[in-house]
């Protein structure tokens, strides 16, 4: 027989030992309309960090694995993200601080939105991708939406400037538009599509 916590006990803080290893963790949801790039950026990161020493691929193309964030066989058939995968790996800051990140590839299409909102429940920021040739799209707004409504900072990252698309500061114009927010660009791509160097 197990005792129910009490309201004192299920809100303290921790300490010591665990309060140290809870400091250095962030988690992060990787959100967005589908085949913005969820999976591959999350499989980018993970290779990034050494978790994997080769990249899978969306749709299982010829000769190469497929995604470790899209697992099910379902995923793998279809290419998407049918449900959440989180993915751990330690990072060193450029201070020496070690931290662990855990990141939360989310599925992007409505029909497994609910999956996603509970993530966006869980998670210290989200990471929300924006197809450079398609701006942001309805499901996009949807969780930005939820995303301001909790409270939850999102990084925003325009995705696939090696293609045709729109211009970087249409981009942001649009996003200052339609969500109300200035973005401040850390990075603008370096060329276009045919001509993009990074």
């Amino acid at each position: 027989m197990t005792t129910p916590l009490s309201a004192e006990t299920a809100s303290a803080k921790p300490t010591g030992a665990l309060a140290r290893e809870v400091a250095r963790r962030r988690t992060f949801a990787v959100i967005s309309h589908p085949d913005a790039g969820k999976s591959t950026l999350t499989e980018a990161l993970a290779l990034h960090a050494k978790m994997i020493s080769e990249a899978g691929a969306i749709h299982g193309k010829a000769g190469r694995r497929s995604t470790v964030s899209d697992w099910m066989e379902m995923e793998k058939a279809r290419g998407i993200s049918v449900s959440s995968t989180a993915l751990q790996f330690e990072y060193q800051s450029a201070d020496g601080t070690n931290a662990v990140i855990n990141l939360v590839d989310t599925p992007g299409h409505s029909d497994f939105s609910e999956d996603t909102y509970r993530v966006l429940t869980a998670v210290d920021a989200a990471v929300m991708l924006i197809d450079a040739a398609k701006g942001l799209e309805p499901q996009t707004l949807k969780l930005f939406q939820v995303c301001r409504h909790r409270g939850i900072p999102v990084i925003t990252v325009i995705n696939k400037w090696d293609r045709p698309g729109r211009a970087p500061l249409e981009l942001l114009d649009e996003i200052d538009e339609r969500i109300g927010l200035t973005p401040t660009p850390l990075f603008l791509p370096v060329g276009i599509a045919g001509d993009f160097r990074g």
